[in-house]
């Protein structure tokens, strides 16, 4: 089977993401600065794989220089990893900064831009003050959205000559999924109506980060401010009615409810309406909803993994349950899928391009940006070669499916202007620890956690000088 060759586009950049809490590890921490990752990890550590959390992580705090190294190693044109609130912060109520953590993340931008990688910083990453969630009730009080605009005021005044570019969340969508819609995460609660306040909290702290941003000139000299999206690509089981309806909701719910307020300026009307109806709606006024409309980001950060398939509900819904938003549709398994069985995830590249369309159709075609991208493997090391390095050309092909259908999009107009990988280096992850691995470098955990560099990661390098890689249409036995 012949290859085709594919040429990265003019200006277009690679790099690879992570985030504080999943590499940094407790050292330079004080007491009382635990995040939520850090409370969760404390108040349940046997659910997590092998017992791994972030208390070490990949020490990433002590060794960052030598990271740096690798991702230069690796080719990295950025890298984007977060500020963690929990520790740059040391009173939460009055924003004052950790000189430590200061200094700390001063010297981590300060070594990345003398090795030519550009620095972006996420503003939380899961890691709102354990504090705050405890005594407030974490992003279901306005006041921690109060809150969280002092802090990110502090980041802007200490960063932003250095930093261009700054992301409000990862994800900000997830915590509140998994721990109060579906009760599967620390505190195992459902409460509909508490997941769906931090929902508006968190589209309502994006647009006062926004407005602190561009009314403090922190933008000046080409800064931009956005958020980074989990958008799921969802696609209706069939083209009947009632299955594409199904999409529609789950589409609502999950990708509108963030792209619409974050890009447009205005919440759905018909998110509004359902859950009104369903008396779940969240609380907000008429004041906040016009700074969501006056403040939209310029930069919207995607992650994309995973196809999300949907069909219209076959079974009535329970009216002793609680409102769900699967009130709507039933999840759907596509027959014959390609599928990585380490994750559970089936692999379909092509929802690179169809995000690329929508975005480019939909939303202004506003510059975007792949913020993560990955493949998560178990037991890696059964791939490694005689000199130890794992032969990971599974995860080599993945990358290139990947790119080779977002390039099509941007070939036809979607105005995407990089891609990161997730992740730079294997790391932990909620629950599931260091089970599935997606770095271009091991993390050598029976080694004092030494890093090696994956077959992948020198592949990546010849992606970033080369500008040029080759696919073909074969199929990779996943076993």
């Amino acid at each position: 089977m012949s290859k085709r060759q594919y040429k990265l586009p003019d200006n277009f950049y690679i790099g690879a993401a992570a985030s504080a809490w999943q590499t940094e590890g407790w050292d330079g921490k004080e007491e009382g600065q635990d995040s939520y990752m850090d409370l969760w990890y404390k108040s349940t550590p046997e659910l997590w794989h092998n017992g791994y959390g972030p208390t070490v992580a990949t020490d990433f705090y002590n060794r960052y220089k030598e990271d740096v190294q690798l991702m230069k190693k690796s080719g990295l044109h950025s890298y984007r990893t977060s500020i963690d609130w929990s520790r740059f912060i040391i009173n939460y109520e009055t924003a004052e900064v950790s000189e430590v953590a200061a200094e700390y993340y001063d010297n981590l931008i300060d070594e990345l831009i003398a090795n030519g990688i550009e620095p972006m910083l996420c503003l939380e990453h899961y890691e709102l003050p354990a504090e705050l969630f405890t005594k407030y009730g974490g992003w279901g009080s306005k006041h921690v959205v109060d809150l969280y605009t002092k802090y990110v005021e502090e980041a802007f005044k200490r960063y932003s000559h250095k930093v261009k570019q700054w992301y409000t969340f990862n994800e900000p969508i997830v915590v509140q999924t998994r721990v109060f819609l579906d009760s599967i995460r620390y505190p195992f609660k459902q409460d509909t109506q508490t997941a769906m306040q931090w929902n508006y909290n968190k589209i309502l702290a994006t647009a006062k980060a926004v407005k602190v941003y561009k009314e403090g000139g922190y933008n000046k000299d080409g800064g931009k401010i956005g958020v980074i999206l989990n958008p799921d690509v969802c696609y209706p089981r069939s083209t009947a009615k009632h299955d594409v309806e199904a999409a529609e909701k789950f589409d609502l719910f999950f990708n509108r409810i963030f792209l619409d307020p974050s890009i447009k300026g205005e919440i759905p009307a018909e998110l509004f309406e359902i859950l009104k109806e369903h008396n779940c709606c969240f609380e907000y006024t008429e004041e906040e909803l016009e700074i969501i409309k006056d403040n939209t980001i310029d930069i919207l950060g995607v992650n994309l993994y995973a196809p999300t398939r949907v069909k219209a509900k076959n079974l009535a819904w329970n009216p002793n349950t609680p409102f769900h938003p699967e009130y709507f549709y039933d999840k759907h398994e596509l027959q014959g899928r390609k599928m990585n069985p380490f994750r559970g995830w089936e692999i379909y590249p092509k929802l690179m391009y169809d995000f690329a369309m929508r975005v480019k159709n939909e939303y202004g075609n506003i510059e975007w940006f792949i913020a993560e991208n990955g493949m998560g493997v178990e037991n890696e090391h059964k791939y490694k070669n005689e000199e130890g390095i794992i032969q990971d050309d599974y995860r080599i092909e993945f990358i290139s499916d990947h790119l080779r259908w977002l390039i099509k999009g941007i070939e036809e107009g979607s105005n995407c202007t990089g891609y990161m990988l997730w992740a730079f280096t294997d790391n932990v992850s909620p629950q599931n620890a260091f089970k599935n691995r997606y770095g271009l470098v091991e993390i050598n955990l029976e080694d004092n956690r030494n890093r090696k560099m994956k077959k992948s990661g020198y592949w990546y390098k010849e992606l970033s000088e080369k500008r040029t890689f080759e696919f073909d249409d074969f199929n990779f036995e996943y076993k």
